[in-house]
């Protein structure tokens, strides 16, 4: 056990004024359990205690470059002493709003938000403006953010409840959602191509959007089937119908151009946050023209006090230069690659049977003999032995999400020597858990 004297006084004090001591629901762990952590630097993390550990969470994957990368820290200090927000456009704003457009293909025009929440609530609220149509297509396992709408048949919804395949059953996650919210809303199962084509076929006349993650980003990364977002693009352009994708995790995180450049298949609108500003609150909707330009002159609304605030102009605008300066995200890969393997490794020199998943840089593994494709076939995880194994990392100074959905996310900070230790500790863990 980790020490927790002066984490354990902190959280206490957490618990007397904060909901359950935290600030999201995913962030509580227990009341002696949930740590409390001061610093970050590089792919480190430290808590109050001092116990150290390598960082695979990266704050649920904003940070790209590294925890308190100089550069990005440099940038917003400078800017602060000109100000942060001050209800009117800014050329920063403009020179990030340029450098996207170059970087992300097929993007034309954007707005600025502060999270991935806002970005996706308002993108849905687009593609309704733009279509003159009120419901969307959501995929199962997928997580859009904390808005009404798209709470429905997430990663963490019971599978149990969904229904039959050839007739998904919308799963509300948790109480203070309208009832009527529901009925705006078909959940499909990822990678079927029959699903989505006879949904379309038979709602397209009241479908807005489809909105998806291009690959499961709380489902250990699962990658999209050959042909299936360009199968997604074909429905979308024959049926009148905006495909988003919310790029939250995705975006400067695969590619530079993002699940864009990675897959080669061009959305109406993507939203981006997380990556965008590797730590600081920053996020961003947009793509087509002719489906952005509905938005303002008494049409559709979109408004925020902080959007595209100095801040987190300067945070996206340094990572914006980083990122196109060196071949981060290339270098990332190929040291993701290294992990993968190493770990695809261990799991096999044990003998236990599993499926390796996801892009490098945005991977993860499950315990199972059974192919996993999307959240129906989470039953045939091992979660108890995954949950296992990440609490000897843990133990370890090694921190992945204990839960098999959650990816692990790497940043550039990420180096072999970190890469070595984390698979060294891996084996021991793996070792630890079998006995």
């Amino acid at each position: 056990m980790l020490n927790r004297e002066k984490s354990q006084p902190i959280f206490d004090r957490a618990l007397k004024v904060l909901v359950n001591g935290v600030s999201s629901n995913f962030r509580y762990l227990g009341e002696k359990e949930t740590p409390v952590i001061v610093r970050g630097e590089g792919a480190r993390i430290w808590d109050a205690d001092g116990n150290e550990f390598i960082d695979y969470r990266l704050g649920w994957g904003p940070i790209i470059i590294g925890h308190a990368d100089h550069r990005v820290n440099h940038a917003v200090i400078k800017h602060l002493e000109n100000g942060t927000t001050f209800a009117a456009t800014t050329e920063l704003e403009v020179i990030v709003a340029e450098k996207l457009v170059k970087i992300v293909p097929g993007m034309e025009k954007l707005r600025f938000t502060n999270t991935g929440t806002e970005a996706t609530m308002h993108a849905l609220r687009t593609a309704r403006g733009y279509t003159n149509k009120e419901k969307f297509i959501k995929f199962e396992g997928q997580y859009h953010g904390a808005h009404d709408y798209v709470l429905f048949s997430t990663a963490s919804s019971p599978i149990s409840a969904m229904g039959a395949r050839t007739s998904p059953i919308p799963v509300q996650v948790g109480s203070g959602i309208p009832h009527k919210i529901r009925d705006y809303v078909y959940c499909l199962p990822f990678n079927d191509f029959e699903a989505i084509e006879k949904c379309v076929k038979d709602h397209h006349g009241e479908v807005a959007a489809m909105l998806v993650e291009p690959c499961l980003g709380n489902i250990a990364g699962i990658e999209p089937k050959s042909g299936y977002l360009s199968h997604l693009r074909s429905l979308c352009n024959e049926y009148n119908i905006v495909l988003i994708f919310d790029e939250v995790k995705t975006g400067f995180r695969l590619a530079n151009g993002g699940a864009r450049e990675a897959y080669g298949v061009i959305p109406d609108i993507s939203t981006y946050a997380k990556s965008l500003g590797n730590g600081l609150p920053v996020a961003a909707f947009g793509g087509k023209t002719k489906v952005m330009d509905v938005i303002g002159g008494g049409s559709v609304t979109h408004a925020g006090t902080f959007g595209a605030n100095g801040v987190s102009m300067a945070a996206a605008n340094a990572v914006l230069d980083i990122l196109s300066d060196s071949p981060v995200l290339k270098d990332l890969a190929e040291r993701g690659k290294r992990l993968k393997t190493g770990l695809d490794n261990v799991l096999t020199d044990a003998g236990i049977p599993h499926q390796m998943c996801g892009h490098p840089n945005i991977q993860g593994f499950l315990i199972t003999d059974k192919p996993v494709k999307e959240v129906r076939d989470l039953v045939y995880s091992n979660d108890v032995l995954y949950e296992t194994i990440m609490q000897n990392m843990y133990n370890r100074g090694i921190w992945a999400e204990s839960d098999p959905r959650e990816p692990w996310f790497l940043c550039a900070a990420h180096t072999d020597e970190i890469i070595d230790d984390t698979l060294n500790k891996f084996q021991e863990s793996v070792k630890t858990a079998l006995q």
